[in-house]
């Protein structure tokens, strides 16, 4: 008896000293978590994300700049100056938000198209072993071909409209979005799925609750590709099969200024459609690709 009264204060007294180790530690990983994610100073987030395009910027204008002089001929290099000058005239009539609208609203709708499409085809090469042998070099191939070499045959089938460009959009952009889904599928590890079984996740429970978040990265990864393939698709479409009827994008814009060998309107169309493209991964898929890093614990925010 006197023995176990003896042992009972060192063994509350253990308890009581790694208690409190354990609320320590708590309270510095809490701590270290509020200091983590507390939103950074103005400052440094202006020298650590905005500043440095900006330099880059400069440093391509002042390049551009030098080289006029040794170039020498506006017809192959016109100035800053004369680009500007075309810019503002698009815009002053109105024409230039209807380019990019025209652009953008295309390969948006193409893309949500080859979204519903290249996700279930995607899931399906992925779980079924006969789908995969059977058409999954298929979308390999496919999406190794270059978008440019839809257009023909597209155009055939179709005619020279809008469904035309949709298609290409498709043929483009749906062997990415399958593919970085089925590499999503692959990388997930079997435990997650046999631990979603015992829990009663099967089927298309499975799919929904396991599989696809266990997937996101890859998916997330063939879904920046898929739009990279589709903008590119829609370019190649809209400089190929020019037609009045289907309105001016920035694939037309760039075909007219070649037909009309206005260099400074070449420009124009090229950095109109790189800052669409820029635009567009900054504002939707950088977003995406944190959120989703983030949420695994791959990416500290700060």
């Amino acid at each position: 008896m006197a023995s176990s009264e003896t042992k009972t204060p060192g063994t509350a007294g253990t308890a009581a000293t790694v208690g409190a180790e354990l609320a320590g530690i708590e309270a510095g990983l809490d701590a270290l978590e509020i200091a983590v994610t507390g939103r950074a100073p103005f400052r440094q987030t202006f020298t650590s994300k905005i500043l440095p395009p900006i330099i880059a910027l400069a440093v391509v204008l002042v390049a551009w700049t030098l080289l006029v002089p040794v170039v020498d001929d506006p017809s192959k290099l016109p100035s800053p100056a004369a680009v500007g000058d075309t810019f503002k005239d698009a815009w002053l009539k109105g024409d230039l938000l209807g380019y990019i609208w025209t652009s953008v609203s295309r390969g948006l709708l193409g893309f949500l198209f080859a979204l519903v499409i290249g996700t279930p085809l995607g899931l399906l090469v992925a779980r079924v072993k006969f789908v995969r042998a059977a058409i999954g070099p298929i979308l390999s191939g496919l999406q190794s071909l270059p978008s440019v070499a839809w257009v023909p045959p597209a155009v055939i089938w179709l005619g020279l409209n809008n469904s035309m460009m949709y298609a290409v959009i498709l043929l483009g952009a749906v062997p990415s979005i399958a593919n970085g889904l089925v590499s999503g599928v692959d990388q997930v590890p079997p435990l997650f799925l046999r631990a979603g079984r015992t829990m009663g996740a099967t089927g298309v429970k499975g799919i929904w609750h396991v599989v696809l978040p266990a997937a996101l990265p890859g998916y997330v990864a063939g879904l920046k590709q898929g739009w990279a393939f589709s903008w590119r698709s829609l370019m190649a479409a809209e400089i190929i099969a020019s037609f009045p009827d289907l309105g001016v994008g920035l694939g037309q814009l760039l075909e007219n200024a070649r037909t009309a060998s206005d260099m400074a309107m070449v420009f124009e169309a090229i950095i109109l459609i790189l800052f669409v493209g820029i635009a567009i991964d900054l504002l939707i898929f950088s977003p995406l690709e944190r959120w989703v890093l983030r949420s695994r614990g791959l990416l500290v925010k700060s």
